[in-house]
């Protein structure tokens, strides 16, 4: 049996009558036998709207256009059924829980510290029973109609309504728990099995949703109303509309979406520059944002066509967000981690299963699958370049491949499946360049050789974000924290495999650190530990950047002036004025590379192997250049003391996160450090990271001294020069002159010239204090080609003279000046 209902002749049928995938109504259902196993189906007629969107919802829960009897759904089907199963055989009904290993209980709100814990176990308790329902109406389970499987999850919704979920309870722990997941994952039983819930039922889980979800969330957009959790609540009164039959919840709903879409400048809400933040201070394309987009799509496509239809012209602006703010941190498949708040600590949750297995790779597929389904209610010329996008990012993708074990459900994996096959969908590939998000303090760097991506903090952007017993060790992960991947796509693991329960959290890769001791969750939760300096972030004209971080240690008294220059095959990466005093140890990780469980990857420096023997450690006093085979190269101008690791690590992910598992976990690493020593003053270091490079290319660069120029490493002024790329780059921590350039005032400067005699200027002020600049390049130009509005006057000649005027204003976007040299 193949479900091929498309959405338009879903709706097409009988003028509004529609055929309910799966389980039939009592009245005309009948057991069909079926290549697939038994499979109970039957037409419902949508006799009115209510009934049309009821069953375009469960369309979109269960998939379409599949057939079960054929992998990758065989498999997955069987294994739904297997876990509903099991679900059903432990379920014991008792006095404060559905399952024994699910306690909701019902603690004192103002008294049990362990609230938040119990209402998980409530929303989770949900969840399982949605599986249950799912495994019920999805064809090829194995347990497809089973009477037994439909009494279980009965006795469970009564069971959790009667002593929990109620409209007289009292919530506890969590808000999100009563007013999000439980009710989500209800309404969704709600709609799945429909025609088997009486009107009693049905009444008295509406009657619950109202007393949690009560209208009034969403009649400010505040607190917990914003954002992702803003559409979550929506999509919460969008179902209990339907399900319940209230064209007013359905209209409110559709109303209260749109004060998602305007561009925010502060807290949560999307940039005009592509950042993403929930919880006023975290990035968060990657989980938050990965809701956000998931319940939009659902919902466009839910109430598309209909009365409740979500028209708001605004709504262009959360389209153009897919190649604006999401495109840039999916790679191969993956999200990047700096974007993802603290759910990068959720590799391996509680209780243990295919599901619980999160990474980026899982995450990121999950964003791919809600832009195609985006797409469907997007224009034509969108839909078609977010497919071939689309098609790229999973091609590429050596680590996970999305139709194998349990990354998609059925649903998503319908509409991926459809378009892996689809010869005429070509796959695009990634688009190069740089892109600076001063929004959140973050930057993503693509050459046809590597991606790279910079994860910075400042007064407006937290180090990290622990809560919820999550991301206990995530301290350092804002502290110049750099990401990167080589055109090796067997690599694509690096942060995935692993890494986070296993690295050493005070040796992230490129991060300046003290090694005084930090307790789990330093800092508080939510987005509350934030340095108090303001400069983060820096210049790009779109192929190359330069970008600084004025950097003060979480939780000591350690500082450092950070920069990095993107320019060409490689990244140069200066530190300058580092100090501390708290007695403690300061290093900067040059990288920390995961070499997998049984890695031997070769490490050379200055052309001499080093051991491969666990553990080692080396101390090179004057290294000029470090290999490690299949990752990268590295370049120490003038030459270094290089401390270099080799270490096999052992954690767990309940070590990082108290919802996951406590089962060992074990990878190898190589580690590169300048060692700055304890309580260092005025501290410096210098390295040129070149991604993928050969050992040869490396030991090239290496003896190449004319390559880059380095103008400054010192508290005031960070520059370098490149001249065979035409490159400058200066981070102007104070007002001065250096490498032809004055300023009067704080900024980050990049100047790029062309063969073609035109040049660019591109200034941008990280601190957004900066108020009028004055810039005079001293070289001579003929004429200005183009310029931003905040230029106030250009006087060109024997040098150029620049005034800016309201920097400040800019919310540290960089400003551009197109000129021609004489």
């Amino acid at each position: 049996m193949t479900t091929s209902w498309s959405r338009r002749g879903f709706l097409a049928v009988s003028g509004g009558a529609a055929l309910a995938t799966g389980i039939a109504s009592p009245a005309s259902g009948s057991a069909l036998s079926t290549a697939g196993g038994t499979v109970v189906a039957g037409a419902a007629v949508a006799g009115d709207e209510f009934d049309t969107l009821r069953l375009r919802w469960r369309t979109l829960l269960l998939g379409e256009g599949f057939s079960p009897t054929a992998e990758p759904y065989r498999g997955k089907l069987r294994a739904i059924g297997e876990t509903a199963t099991r679900y059903r055989t432990s379920m014991s009904p008792t006095k404060g829980s559905l399952w024994s290993d699910a306690v909701y209980g019902d603690p004192d709100p103002d008294t049990d510290t362990e609230s938040y814990g119990y209402s998980e176990q409530l929303q989770n308790s949900y969840k399982r029973l949605k599986a249950m329902a799912e495994a019920y109406c999805q064809p090829g389970t194995g347990v497809t109609g089973d009477a037994a499987l439909n009494s279980a999850l009965l006795t469970g919704l009564d069971h959790l309504h009667d002593e929990v979920y109620n409209a007289t309870q009292k919530s506890y722990g969590n808000w999100y728990n009563w007013q999000i997941g439980a009710p989500q994952a209800l309404l969704d039983i709600c709609v799945l099995m429909y025609d088997r819930l009486t009107a009693d039922r049905i009444s008295a889980s509406c009657a619950a949703v109202d007393h949690f979800v009560p209208d009034s969330l969403v009649s400010d957009y505040t607190g917990t109303s914003t954002g992702a959790n803003r559409i979550d609540l929506c999509r919460v009164l969008a179902l209990r509309g339907i399900v319940g039959g209230s064209a007013a919840k359905l209209a409110l709903a559709s109303k209260a979406i749109s004060p998602v879409f305007p561009y925010v400048t502060s807290g949560d809400g999307l940039y005009a520059d592509g950042s993403l933040i929930q919880h006023t201070y975290v990035p968060y394309t990657g989980s938050y944002g990965a809701v956000l987009i998931d319940g939009l799509s659902k919902l466009f496509a839910l109430l598309g066509g209909s009365t409740w239809a979500i028209t708001d012209p605004n709504r262009q602006i959360f389209l153009d967000a897919v190649e604006s703010a999401y495109g840039p941190f999916l790679h191969n498949g993956l999200v990047m981690d700096d974007v993802s708040g603290r759910a990068v600590s959720r590799g391996l949750m509680l209780p243990v299963s295919d599901t619980s297995q999160q990474d980026d790779h899982w995450r990121g597929h999950a964003i791919i699958g809600s832009v195609l389904l985006l797409g469907e209610g997007a224009s034509p010329e969108e839909n078609a370049r977010w497919k071939a996008l689309a098609k790229g990012w999973f091609t590429r993708d050596r680590y996970r491949d999305v139709t194998g074990g349990d990354t998609l459900p059925v649903a998503a994996l319908s509409r991926v499946t459809a378009l892996l096959g689809d010869s005429a969908v070509k796959p695009a590939a990634e688009p190069l360049g740089h892109r600076v998000f001063p929004g959140m303090d973050r930057a993503v760097h693509r050459t046809k050789d590597f991606t790279a991506s910079l994860s910075m903090a400042s007064k407006r952007v937290t180090y990290y974000e622990n809560g919820n017993g999550e991301n206990l060790r995530g301290w350092h992960s804002g502290s110049g924290m750099l990401y990167w991947w080589n055109d090796d796509t067997t690599l694509d693991g690096q942060y995935s495999d692993g890494f986070w329960p296993t690295v050493d959290p005070y040796r992230l890769p490129g991060t300046t650190a003290s090694a005084k001791p930090l307790s789990d969750g330093q800092g508080g939760t939510w987005g509350a530990p934030r340095p108090s300096t303001a400069w983060a972030g820096g210049a790009s004209d779109g192929t190359c950047a330069t970008l600084g971080q004025n950097l003060v240690g979480l939780g000591s008294t350690m500082v450092a002036k950070k920069s990095w220059f993107f320019a060409g095959d490689s990244v140069v990466c200066l530190g300058a004025a580092i100090s501390a005093d708290d007695g403690a140890g300061v290093v900067t990780v040059i990288d920390n590379r995961g070499i997998g469980a049984e890695g031997t990857a070769v490490l050379t420096v200055d052309g001499t192997a080093q051991p491969s023997t666990l553990p080692w450690s080396g101390e090179h006093a004057e290294a000029r250049w470090a290999h490690l085979a299949g990752h990268a190269g590295y370049v120490f101008p003038g030459g270094t003391a290089l401390s270099a690791l080799r270490e096999e690590r052992t954690g767990s992910w309940h070590d990082i996160n108290t919802g996951a598992a406590t089962t060992a976990v074990t990878r190898r690493y190589v580690t590169l450090l300048a060692d700055h020593g304890k309580d260092p003053s005025g501290a410096a270091y210098s390295y040129i990271l070149m991604p993928g490079a050969s050992a040869t290319a490396t030991a090239a660069r290496g003896a190449d001294d004319g390559w880059l120029i380095t103008l400054a490493n010192s508290a005031k002024q960070q520059g370098v020069r490149v001249p065979s790329l035409g490159f400058t780059g200066i981070n102007f921590w104070a007002a001065g002159s250096l490498g032809g350039v004055t300023v009067d005032a704080t900024v980050a400067v990049q100047i790029r010239e062309a063969g073609d005699g035109t040049a660019t200027v591109s200034v941008a002020d990280p601190t957004r204090t900066t108020g009028a600049l004055t810039l005079t390049w001293h070289r001579a130009v003929t004429s200005v080609v183009s310029k931003p509005s905040t230029v106030t006057e250009v006087s060109t000649g024997a040098s150029l003279t620049v005034r800016f005027g309201g920097l400040g204003s800019t919310a540290g976007v960089t400003q551009t000046v197109k000129m021609r040299l004489g």
